[in-house]
This record gives C-alpha cells, structure tokens and sequence, in this order.
C-alpha cells in the first residue's frame, strides 16, 4: 500500500473546498431547507467526476468513494453538517459574510461542510491507491428537528460499515490544536412537555380551587433534586426548564400551566431513567396537590461517544503530522450534537479542531462567531489522513 504524501489535497481541490466554505457562509440555510447548499454540493462533486452522489432526508446528500487497491477493504463513514442558525451575523470584517438577514453559520458547519468536501475529493483522486470504502454524508439539520442524523440510523445508511468519523471547531481550543477523548464527549438531549391541571377559583378564594401555579412552583424545585441526589456527578445531568405559560388574570387561581424543556446526561445507561424520574415527579407533585399533570417526551441525540482505540490512533496522527504540542484532549461538552446516532451504531471518534485566535474569539451559537480559513485546509488534510489510517489498520 502506498504511503500519503505531505500536499493531500490537489491545489484545484484546496480551491474548491475554500470557495465551498464562502459559498455556504455567504449563503447559510437553516435546518430542513438546505436545498441550495444541496445543489452545490451535487454540482460540485460532479464537476470533479463524483457523479453518483445520493440524496437523504430531503435535503442530505452522500457520496460513495471505492478503493481499487488490495487491502483490508474496510469502511469508513466520514459526517459534515451543513445547516445554519438563525442569528443575524455581526462580523462586518467577513468579505464572504451572508447575505442572508437573520441566518448565519455561527456554529461552523460551513467548515464542516467543507471539509466533507474536500476529503471526498482526495479519495475520489486516490481510489487506485487505497482499500475500500468511504463514504462522505453531508447531513442537514444538526441543529433541529427533525433531525438527520437520526434520518441516517433509519434508513440505515450506516449497515455495512466499520466506523464513523465526526468532527466540530471548538472555540476553546487554540488555533491549529486538535482534540479528542475516549468515552462520551457530548450529552443527550430529551425534550419534554408538562401541562398541570388545577381549578380555576377567585383569587381571594384559593381554597376553592387548586392553583396550578404553586404545582409548577412546587416542581420546578423537586425536580432539580433528580440531578443532585439521584444522578452521579460525572453523568453531568441537566434538567432544564425552557419555557412556562400559565394564568388568566392577576385575580383568578390559574387552572393550568404548561412547560416545556429539556433533559442532559452524558449517560446512555441512565438516560432513560432520568426522563422516567422526571414524569414520576411531576406526577407526584400534581396528585400531592390535588391537581393533574400530562407529561410527554420526545427523544433527542443520543450522547456521542468516541471509542478509545480510534481516540488513540486520532492522537497518534495528530502527533506525527502536526507535533505533540498541537493535541490536546478536551473536556466533555455540555451541549449535544446528532453525531450521537452515528456513534451508537458505529465506533465512532468525533475530534475538535480549534479556532480560537485574536479576532476569533467568540463561543459557537453568537453573531460575532467566526473562524479563520488558514485552519481549513490543515483540518481537511488531517480527516484525510486519519481515515487513510483507519482504512488501513
């Protein structure tokens, strides 16, 4: 099997992953309507002979690169996300800022995107010189419902497969540093919707009736109980309440409150369990003050959890190509990413590329949030390494 040599990507290829990076900032999409970013990505691929790329959940698409050498004929699936946020982008210093009022990429999927390109492209070039199969997912709607990362594990595009490689800039590590970490590194997310049910009464006549704000009161403190006595600490439990509506008048003892939120654990054992405690709260709440209470939950991302060996090799890359000081392990993320549906089929590694640096400074999710195209390339070249070595154990 031939070695990689140093210069991975070719310098039509670098171009193309560049002005897909622009293209894709200049016009961001949101979750569920990324059909122009679609096309360009189609039209893209085509224009460099990938002329088979296959479209999911509406406004996905995937491509499949074979190998032709002798080998182990393993296969690799390689995710990039592309939809945007709705945000109003604040960074006037961006000549490839969008267009778009209101929408931006402020949580870096345009690199994400990108870099999915461009490891596309490389194989594609290389498919006489590696074993196997990769197969690139440019997936929408990362950022809300309906998802699809959970679109890929139903219609089971990931069968067949040997592992999964994820990735995410991350603003808390320097410029041109990379990270990763064995075990769970994001946490689920479970939506849950509580409506309690009081008796309306005069408000100078509580006793007449059942007040379904002192019930929401009431849980809005017990169920906090569930993360600090029940859970384990390094589960990093979080029960959140998003939103509360309820009451008619400043005089009348409301009937009814609804709530809506979200439930965390970077536990997939327990996770079920803390969204069965929060409905057994909340019931017990209800009936403990005369009331109802109808709780429903939908299930979100699963945590993402990176296998250990793939974590291993991930820094044994990072080191050969860029040095020790470059790889840093990163801490567990308190957010979530659908990534984690990828990573409960597959072993899976989802690595961090950082970006912070002066004038990219600002958290993922905010309207100053931007990073630099001198960490594209760099980023590209290493995910293509690393599913080299991952195709050739």
């Amino acid at each position: 099997m031939s070695a990689l040599t140093n210069n991975l990507l070719s310098e039509v290829e670098r171009d193309a992953v560049v002005d897909m990076r622009h293209a894709m900032h200049r016009e961001p999409q949101l979750s569920n309507r990324e059909w122009k970013t679609q096309k360009r990505i189609v039209d893209t691929l085509a224009a460099f002979g990938l002329t088979e790329a296959k479209t999911f959940h509406k406004t996905g698409v995937y491509i499949d690169i074979r190998g032709s050498a002798p080998g182990a004929n393993r296969s690799i699936a390689l995710r990039g996300d592309i939809d945007a946020l709705p945000i109003q982008e604040a960074r006037e210093d961006l000549p490839y800022r969008s267009r778009v009022p209101g929408v931006m990429h402020s949580c870096g999927h345009d690199m994400h995107g990108s870099i999915a390109l461009g490891t596309a492209l490389a194989f594609h070039r290389m498919r006489e010189s590696f074993s196997g199969r990769v197969r690139v997912f440019f997936q929408p709607a990362e950022e809300a419902e309906p998802l699809g990362g959970r679109t890929i594990v139903e219609e089971k595009l990931l069968d067949g497969f040997d592992a999964a490689v994820g990735f995410h800039v991350r603003t808390d590590i320097p410029a041109g540093w990379y990270g990763a970490r064995a075990g769970a590194v994001t946490k689920s997310a479970d939506q849950f919707s509580l409506e309690i049910g009081g008796t309306m009464a005069h408000g100078a006549k509580p006793h007449l009736g059942v007040d379904a704000i002192a019930i929401a009161g009431a849980f809005i403190n017990e169920v906090q109980k569930v993360v600090s006595r029940e859970m384990p600490v390094e589960d990093g439990a979080i029960v959140t309440i998003g939103t509360i509506r309820g009451g008619e008048a400043m005089n009348i003892i409301c009937p009814s409150v609804i709530m809506t939120g979200t439930i965390r654990t970077s536990s997939p054992e327990r996770r079920k369990l803390l969204v069965q405690r929060v409905r057994e709260i909340a019931e017990g709440i209800a009936a403990m003050h005369r009331g109802t209470a109808e709780f429903s939950s939908r299930a979100g991302e699963p945590p993402v959890v990176n296998d250990s060996s793939m974590v291993a090799l991930f820094q044994q890359i990072v080191v050969q190509s860029d040095g020790e000081d470059k790889y840093v392990e990163g801490s567990l993320s308190s957010g979530s990413d659908d990534f984690g549906f990828y990573s409960s089929c597959l072993p899976s590694i989802y690595f961090w590329f950082g970006s912070k640096e002066p004038g990219n400074e600002s958290g993922v999710h905010t309207p100053t949030f931007g990073v630099s195209d001198n960490i594209l390339i760099p980023t590209t070249e290493l995910a293509i390494r690393y599913c080299w070595a991952l195709l050739h154990p």
